[in-house]
């Protein structure tokens, strides 16, 4: 009778046993399907980088972008400047067929923007030469008022070339245009 009774409480004890080990089972598994993992590193980190500011790098090449298209903008106006200095040299040469000492000073003044635009383009002073010498360069300095044609011309040509760029490229033709002016400019201000 004790082997009978200690084989049923054995019985009895492995199906308690198994029937609590079940329950711890399933009860886990269940559990595990009801709550959201925690977040492991990985899954932190890309949470954050949605809400973090941006690299360095990219902060530095936006404030690069930025500038860029600052100076083109700067550059175009140095052309509208130019543009508006040719014009009045014109008008008041063709008013008094002389230059005044204020004339002088906006021919200084047009050599000056005009040569930050050549500086910005890449250009150089091309030495100052004149290559060709029955260009229209050359015919504008047998006289002063053809010089000032030819100084209005080569100034609204550079705008026009300025325009058409972008901050990405250069154009051979404003660097070329941008040489003429200042030439001629020089031309016009030691010829008095």
């Amino acid at each position: 009778m004790n082997r009978l009774r200690n084989s049923r409480f054995i019985r009895n004890c492995a199906i308690i046993v198994s029937v609590l080990f079940s329950t711890f089972v399933f009860t886990t598994v269940c559990i595990a399907q009801i709550t959201t993992p925690p977040k492991s590193k990985l899954t932190i980190r890309e949470d954050r980088d949605d809400e973090q500011p941006p690299s360095v790098g990219e902060m530095i090449e936006k404030q690069r972008i930025l500038r860029q298209k600052k100076e083109y903008d700067e550059m175009l106006k140095r052309g509208d400047e130019a543009l508006k200095l040719s014009e009045e040299l014109e008008t008041s040469f063709n008013k008094s067929e002389s230059l005044s000492p204020r004339d002088l000073e906006k021919l200084a003044a047009l050599e000056k923007v005009v040569g930050k635009i050549r500086n910005d383009l890449g250009g150089d002073n091309d030495n100052d030469k004149v290559e060709d010498s029955t260009g229209p360069e050359n015919n504008a300095r047998h006289d002063v008022i053809s010089a000032f044609k030819f100084l209005r011309s080569s100034t609204v040509r550079l705008v026009d070339e300025l325009k058409k760029s972008s901050r990405f490229s250069i154009s051979v033709a404003a660097v070329e245009s941008s040489n003429a002016v200042i030439r001629i400019a020089r031309f016009l201000r030691l010829k008095k």
